[in-house]
């Protein structure tokens, strides 16, 4: 079969890497695609929001997939405009992408289908949204409405900086996505991600992850698109995965077919696991970056059987997800400035010798200057390792990261902290 798949960053370089494995492959397109994965797919221009000149591809070059990564096409309603000329899509339609493109929309969902999740207001002014303050205590969580790459999501832990939060959103700081502001209570525990692929009736559990939103060591810093991940994520156990599907992903796909806007992609949900369970935080319409690239390393099957299988309403058929054993864990080497104005242009050398059988780098933020490869966005490099433990995968992870000569870059050394020690404790 013919593929395009539709992105240009780390979490489309894994899903390149992996559906070009599948012996049913013929020619992988990729748009605009990068550098890394040029290595696995030929590297086509265009632009994602000409859904005509897509379609137009797509019919010139006998396309039977395509596979849309990034979030913002799908919100735009790409797929709908593929399908419409009879295309086959991994990836929802514009009206159920909205568990990505809208938190209210989510919030809204989860109380019809009474799916556990943080107390909410959505609010549409910065009257409104001051006057509902009160109700939250403090800290409180403030999320833009729309898409903000991953960091419209502030925890106010004083009345200043919450008062603050709401002028920015609602005075332009996030463009559009801050034109609507969910306030939600703050809920305690620890984070984790489970992801299902669906075609809108089947289900299969596609693995989980944590990941680590933090600039900075420690879990200290702004938050970014996300330093790092690792797969599996244990303190998600069998039992509490169980719990996910059952009151939370389950009934968000049952409640969009009821609707008669059903879900077909992956569901990408993240949790707080709290002392009353697993309580959803926001959903992705999309695999999660860095999350992909772990879950990929991970992957035994054929990528691109199942997401045709997704995309072509037959993912019944497919049994369970294969999932390796292993560990994988990655680090993303970022570029100085990030994630405020990263500086591009510093050369990168050294992932050829670094690369082998437990270790794969795969590019996020880069491209080919005078036949140099440099940094070319904020992050630049998923250092992304296989092991038995966790601390196997980070040990060989940081051992590729220590061998990459990347001189305004950096990263954190502590990606998989927690699960280390939890490892250490036995």
């Amino acid at each position: 079969m013919n593929i395009l798949l539709l992105g240009s960053g780390g979490r489309e370089h894994a899903l390149a890497w992996k559906l070009a494995q599948s012996p049913r492959v013929d020619t992988l397109y990729a748009a605009p695609g990068n550098p890394g994965i040029a290595q696995s797919a030929r590297l086509v221009t265009l632009d994602a929001t000409d859904h005509g000149a897509v379609a137009a591809f797509c019919a010139e070059k006998a396309i039977d997939l395509v596979v849309i990564g990034p979030e913002a096409p799908l919100v735009d309603g790409l797929g709908d405009s593929l399908r419409a000329k009879g295309i086959a899509v991994f990836g929802p339609d514009k009206a159920p992408a909205q568990l990505e493109g809208s938190k209210g929309f989510t919030k809204d969902l989860c109380a019809r289908a009474n799916i556990p999740t943080a107390g909410y207001v959505r609010t549409t002014s910065l009257e409104q949204a001051r006057a509902a303050l009160p109700k939250f205590g403090l800290p409180v969580v403030i999320k833009a409405d729309g898409l903000a790459a991953g960091k419209g999501v502030i925890i106010a832990e004083t009345a200043e900086q919450a008062d603050a939060a709401l002028a920015d959103m609602f005075g332009g700081g996030f463009g559009a996505a801050g034109a609507e502001v969910v306030l939600e209570e703050f809920m305690t525990g620890e984070e984790a991600s489970f992801f299902a692929l669906t075609d809108g009736h089947a289900i299969l559990p596609f693995g989980s992850a944590q990941d680590h939103k933090r600039v900075s060591d420690g879990d200290t810093g702004p938050n970014t698109g996300g330093m790092g991940a690792y797969s599996p994520a244990r303190v998600l156990t069998p039992e509490l995965e169980a719990q996910v599907m059952d009151r939370i992903v389950r009934p968000t796909v049952e409640t969009l077919a009821a609707e008669g806007i059903p879900y077909s992609g992956v569901l990408y949900a993240g949790l707080m696991l709290t002392a009353e369970g697993p309580k959803l935080i926001e959903y992705n319409a999309r695999f999660g970056d860095p999350e992909c690239q772990v879950l990929m390393m991970r992957f035994a099957g054929d990528l691109a059987e199942l997401l045709l299988a997704v995309a072509t309403g037959r993912l019944a058929d497919c049994g369970s997800v294969a999932l390796a054993d292993e560990c994988a864990l990655t680090v993303v080497m970022a570029a100085n400035g990030y994630p405020g104005t990263p500086e591009k242009g510093g050369t990168i050398e050294g992932i050829e010798a670094v690369s082998g059988a437990h270790v794969q780098i795969f590019h996020a933020g880069t491209a080919e200057q005078d036949g140099r490869l440099v940094a070319n966005g904020g992050r630049v490099l998923n250092v992304t390792a296989t092991g038995s433990s966790i601390a196997e995968a980070q040990a060989r992870a940081y051992a590729a990261v220590d061998g990459i000569d990347f001189p305004t870059g950096f990263c954190r050394r502590d990606i998989g902290w927690r699960e280390v020690e939890r490892e250490g404790r036995g």
